[in-house]
């Protein structure tokens, strides 16, 4: 009998995970078997149980239900503490391991794929949703000069500073609210790349070799990365590095290795 493991999702059919976690395996020779699970919006839990039932080891999890996941679990990691949401189920006996490997994933495709250092940089993550929530400890805990938070709505911005001021130098405002700063790198954690949407951004705020990192990602450039380019960012990166290495990350927690990722990020972008 293989292992069992899937993502699970809604929508679904548009994941990359299957593919990732299949190379995974193979390349690490694990006797699992991965597969994606459309979830009905009203039953996240049943169909976690029922794939626990049919002796699930462990799952992803992607939109609407992370939450959700972070709710059903029995035990949570630091990092998805605080999060507040879990991208990543190990069932173990009868408990449920709740993980957010999402920071970890960033943090691992900045510094180790991209040969790009967090340490005394300035960073402005922009957006303070899930996806910005769950990268600021791994960020803060690489020791940047400054991390400042960056949202539409600034007071959203804000409540996260106040829960993390304590781990590092922490600022927030609205897109607008640093316009005599120059950040070393700059990350699109918004919904806006998904709609060919840019947020309102002073064109001079980044340095000189400054990144640019945009989670989203196509088959060409998004807005946010275009926009960069023309206003002096000398290095561009979108999130098919993150979303491998936060894969990996998953993949370490439930079987104990580490799979290289270099290898399934050049397949993923050759498909995309």
């Amino acid at each position: 009998m293989l292992d069992s493991y899937a993502v699970i999702g809604n929508p679904i059919s548009h994941s990359k995970s299957p593919l990732i976690h299949t190379a995974f395996s193979q390349q690490t020779h694990q006797s699992m078997q991965y597969a994606a699970i459309l979830a009905p919006l009203d039953g996240f839990q049943t169909t976690v149980s029922n794939f626990r039932q049919q002796g699930g080891k462990g799952l992803n999890v992607t939109v609407p239900f992370k939450l959700e996941a972070y709710q059903l679990s029995t035990r949570l990691t630091e990092r998805a503490t605080i999060a507040q949401a879990v991208n990543t189920l190990k069932f173990e006996n009868d408990e449920i391991l709740g993980d957010n490997t999402d920071g970890a994933g960033l943090v691992r495709d900045i510094t180790l794929n991209l040969g790009i250092p967090l340490a005394t940089k300035r960073i402005l993550l922009m957006g303070a949703g899930g996806a910005a929530r769950g990268v600021i400890l791994p960020l803060l805990q690489q020791k940047p000069f400054m991390l400042a938070i960056a949202n539409r709505t600034p007071d959203k911005a804000e409540a996260l500073q106040q829960q993390f001021v304590s781990c590092g130098n922490v600022v927030a405002g609205d897109f607008m609210s640093f316009p005599d700063e120059r950040f070393d790198i700059i990350i699109n954690a918004t919904s806006a790349s998904l709609h060919n949407a840019l947020p309102e951004l002073p064109a001079h705020i980044f340095a000189a070799d400054a990144l640019a990192y945009d989670m989203m990602y196509s088959h060409e450039p998004t807005r946010f990365l275009k926009f960069a380019q023309q206003n002096g960012a000398r290095h561009l990166a979108d999130g098919i590095g993150m979303l491998v290495e936060q894969a990996a990350e998953s993949f370490f927690l439930w079987r104990g290795i580490r799979p290289r990722t270099k290898p399934v990020i050049a397949l993923l972008k050759s498909q995309i």
